[in-house]
This record gives structure tokens, C-alpha cells and sequence, in this order.
């Protein structure tokens, strides 16, 4: 790797909005003088304001040496004329998501500064390739995207388009290195690496919305208890905003000339014509505001623990059950072959992990009519919530059995409609799939995408990793079942992620 930008170099930003006051915190802080430049003085006074109170309050909190803050303080300069930044070593651009607008701004940028100084731009959603086409030397800029705030979250996308020099891109990942944060590599492509991978984390709950699998508030609690998510996707994006978050959704989606894959859902649509935004307008999925009524996640009532219990094999949520069940005295028998993959029986209900289809098909297909299905979680061990779905043909009372069961080894149950794949499972797989596209398209390799969605995303496991983990022969069955049941290409399984089942190689290795 290229040595990092040299600290007597100046960086300059220009945006002085919260991503690019971020960038400039982050910057300062790093050792280098800071020029912050915006088409408004107020904008750039107000952002180093704000820049010199955050420095405060990490005083305050002993995460800053007081002499230091200062120093950073210091650093930080306000630029009200881009003839400013003719000294730049590095210029970063954080303004709008406007291709003209980024592609004059490097021009202008081009015919000021030296020819060693390098661009960056911190688009998220346009292609670097396209920005860089305007300038006579588009080798020398390449996208850095850092996530919201830049000074906290780690992750920083490094983003080469099609003329970038690989030198420039090596020596940006050593300055973010340098600066603190991860840096991961990637070509320009639609969303990058976090914006493309994310997209089923929204769009599969938000069909389960659409669905009516359940209401928003069960499935963030899902998604959160039982899938070890920080934040559900319809919370998250109420805090995202949806307006914001369709309009990423519909980029990405565009991009990819309409593929159903990433297709925007209409009930989103729906939400942001009314003006239901999130947070910023006081309502989304969710109501905000004094007064709001909170909405609880539904639980089932409690069950009485079932009579005989029949624990099979040895897999995570027998495993899980098993112990939950002995830590509490319950009585229960262990056997060590399952007849079909049930993992658990409970007063004549049978009990499989979810493998993409309905429960009532596979109640039909395995000739079981007490057929209960129990979603994915991270950790069956930890997991404080599952989610469940009952055949058609289940009677009353093998499903209150199971759900009694359940409860009685610690978990609150929540019912879904009788939907492919349950939540987290389909989602899970949906995830890992677009990252071994990602992989099969040299967007980045499988170590990028798993770091990229911890750091960048929060996820409690990279989706490559944890397909391992899930068993990839599994995924690929759980997402041939999902496109069986909707008749559709999103559900179309990625030609990488069939290569290492049928190979039996892992992503990782």
C-alpha cells in the first residue's frame, strides 16, 4: 500500500454541510490544516462552530487532550473563495448529490491546483466514473465515502471508477488508514458496497409489511431480538428517512436498469407522497412527538408447557432449546436422528427451521398438517424473541403446544402470516446473496463485504459470513424456495454463491 498523504499537506473540503463538517472534524483532529469551503460564508462559520464544540465535549468526556482539541481547533480554517484551495494536497468534495454541479466543481478544482494534488468525492450514489469523465486528468480522482458522522462510524469506502489510478486509490486507503477509520476497496458501481448490500434489509421488510406478515413494530423487534440487528429496518428507516431512503432505492434500482432485485416498494412510495417522512416530519411507520402512542411488539399470549417434549439432533436450535430447557428443570427427551429435519416435537407438533417455503406447502409436501415453522436467529442461545408461522392444516392445539414450548425455554413468540421464509431468514440470505454478487461482479472481495456491512451498516455479522455460518447449501435452498413461491427474478440465486456450495468452498479462505 502507498504511503498516507503527508501531514504539512492541506486538506481541503468543500460542502460545509454535516458530512463535510464531519470530514473536516475527522481531518483536523488527524494532524493536517483544514480549508472548508461553501457556496455559503454562514454555512462554513456555523460548521466550524459546531466542529469546535464537538471538540469541547470530547474534551469534557477526557476523550481529547485539551491541548490538542485546540491544536485540531486550529487547523481548521474557513475558505470563502475556491482560489483558496490552490494549495490543497487533497480536496474533498461533500456537496450535493448533483452530477453537473460535481463535475464543474472538479473542473474548476483542475485548472487551480497542482497537478499532485488529488480529488475525492463523496458521493454515495452517483458513479465516480462519470464525475472523473469531466476532467482532462480523470485518473487522478476517486471516490471516499465516509458513512454519517464521519468522526464516529469507522468505515470508509475507497471507490475506483473505470480510469482511476490504482496509486491513488492505494494512497487514499493509507490516509484513511492513518486517519483511524477502515478502509475498504471497491469499483464504481450503483450503491458501492453498503448501499447495494443493504437493500434487502429494507425491501424484504418491507414486503412482509406490505404482506401483512405482521405490523412494522414485531418485525423491528424481530429483527433486533432475534436476528441481533442494532436497529429494525422500518425504526432505521424512519431515522434515515423515507424519503431519503426511497430516493436511494430508486437510484440504485435505476441504475441497474429496473432490475426487480432491488425494486422500490409502493407502500413506501405511498408514505412519502403523504408526506410521512420519519422522524424529521413526526411520522413514518411510527408516530414522534409528545404524545405519540408507542406501538409494542405483539407477543402470543403464554402457553402452557407441553407434556411430552421431543428434542432431535444436534443443530443451533436444538442445541439452544436443549440447554435453555435443562438450565430451567424442564423436562424434555433427546433424540438423536431426526426423521425430516424437525428439530423439535411438543404435543403432536412438529417443528423445522423455515427453508423459504410456507409452512402450509411444506405441511402438504411432508404430509405433516401440525407443521410449525421457527424463523432464523443469530444466536437460539442468546435470542430473547422468534418468529413463527403455523400451517394451515396445524390444529389449535399442537400450535399452542409449540408456542408453549418455546416460551417455556425463555423466548417471547411472535406469529407471522404463513410467508416464505419468515423475516429474518429471508433477509439474511437475500443479504449474503447480493454480497456474492457483489463478489461475482469484482465490485470487492468477500472480506469487503463483510467488513463493510459491520462497520458500515452495524450488522451483527457480515452477510458472507454468516451465510457460512447458516450453511450455504441451506441459503441457496432457502432463496430456490423464495423465487419458487414468488414466481420471480429478485429471488434469482447469485452464480458465486451456487459455484461454492456445489464446490464446497467457503467465501472466506
Amino acid at each position: 500500500m502507498d504511503q498516507a498523504l503527508a501531514k504539512d499537506q492541506v486538506v481541503s473540503i468543500v460542502g460545509a454541510g454535516a458530512m463535510g463538517s464531519g470530514i473536516a472534524q475527522l481531518v483536523a483532529a488527524a494532524g493536517h490544516r483544514v480549508r472548508l469551503l461553501d457556496t455559503s460564508a454562514s454555512a462554513v462559520d456555523q460548521a466550524i462552530a459546531g466542529v469546535q464544540r464537538a471538540f469541547a465535549q470530547l474534551v469534557g468526556k477526557g476523550k481529547l487532550d485539551a491541548a490538542a482539541a485546540s491544536a485540531a481547533a486550529a487547523r481548521l480554517l474557513p475558505a470563502t473563495r475556491i482560489t483558496e484551495l490552490a494549495d490543497s494536497g487533497l480536496v474533498i468534495e461533500a456537496i450535493a448529490e448533483d452530477l453537473a454541479a460535481k463535475q464543474q466543481l472538479f473542473r474548476d478544482l483542475e485548472a487551480l491546483v497542482s497537478p499532485a494534488c488529488l480529488f475525492a468525492t463523496n458521493t454515495a450514489s452517483l458513479s465516480v466514473t462519470a464525475i472523473a469523465a469531466a476532467l482532462q486528468s480523470p485518473e487522478r480522482l476517486a471516490g471516499l465515502h465516509f458513512f454519517n458522522p464521519a468522526p464516529r462510524m469507522p468505515l470508509v469506502e475507497v471507490i475506483s471508477g473505470l480510469a482511476t489510478d490504482a496509486r491513488l486509490a492505494e494512497t487514499l486507503c493509507a490516509t484513511a488508514l492513518a486517519w483511524g477509520k477502515t478502509p475498504v476497496m471497491a469499483r464504481s458501481t450503483p450503491g458501492f458496497i453498503v448501499n447495494r448490500i443493504a437493500r434487502p434489509y429494507y425491501g424484504e421488510a418491507l414486503r412482509l409489511l406490505t404482506e401483512g406478515a405482521a405490523d412494522a413494530a414485531t418485525l423491528d423487534a424481530i429483527f433486533r431480538e432475534a436476528g441481533g440487528f442494532r436497529m429494525g429496518p422500518f425504526e432505521l428507516m424512519d431515522l434515515i428517512g423515507l424519503d431519503v431512503s426511497l430516493a436511494v432505492n430508486k437510484s440504485v434500482w435505476s441504475a441497474f436498469f429496473n432490475d426487480p432485485r432491488y425494486a422500490p416498494s409502493l407502500l413506501q412510495q405511498e408514505l412519502v407522497a403523504a408526506g410521512f417522512l420519519g422522524r424529521k416530519s413526526g411520522r413514518g411507520f411510527y408516530r414522534y412527538g409528545e404524545g405519540a402512542p408507542e406501538l409494542p411488539a405483539r407477543s402470543l399470549p403464554m402457553r402452557a408447557f407441553p407434556c411430552a417434549v421431543q428434542i432431535f439432533a444436534d443443530g443451533p436450535p436444538a442445541s439452544a432449546l436443549s440447554s435453555r430447557l435443562r438450565t430451567l428443570g424442564l423436562p424434555f427427551h433427546r433424540a438423536d436422528t431426526s426423521p425430516d429435519g424437525r428439530f423439535a416435537e411438543a404435543g403432536g407438533a412438529a417443528l423445522y427451521v423455515t427453508d423459504g417455503r410456507p409452512a402450509s406447502e411444506r405441511a402438504a409436501r411432508k404430509g405433516v398438517s401440525n407443521t410449525v415453522l421457527v424463523d432464523l436467529a443469530l444466536d437460539y442461545g442468546r435470542a430473547t424473541r422468534l418468529a413463527i408461522a403455523t400451517a394451515e392444516q396445524c390444529s389449535q392445539a399442537a400450535a399452542d403446544a409449540a408456542v408453549g414450548l418455546l416460551q417455556g425455554a425463555g423466548f417471547m413468540v411472535s406469529q407471522l402470516a404463513d410467508v416464505p421464509g419468515l423475516a429474518v431468514m429471508r433477509t439474511v440470505c437475500m443479504l449474503a446473496n447480493e454480497g456474492a454478487d457483489a463478489v461475482n461482479q469484482k465490485v470487492c472481495d468477500a472480506t469487503a463485504v463483510d467488513q463493510a456491512m459491520r462497520l458500515g451498516a452495524n450488522y451483527p455479522l457480515g452477510p458472507l459470513a454468516w451465510a457460512e455460518q447458516i450453511g450455504l447449501r441451506r441459503v441457496r435452498r432457502v432463496l430456490a424456495n423464495l423465487a419458487a413461491s414468488y414466481g420471480e427474478d429478485r429471488y434469482r440465486i447469485s452464480p458465486l454463491l451456487a459455484r461454492k456450495v456445489f464446490s464446497g468452498k467457503p467465501f472466506h479462505g
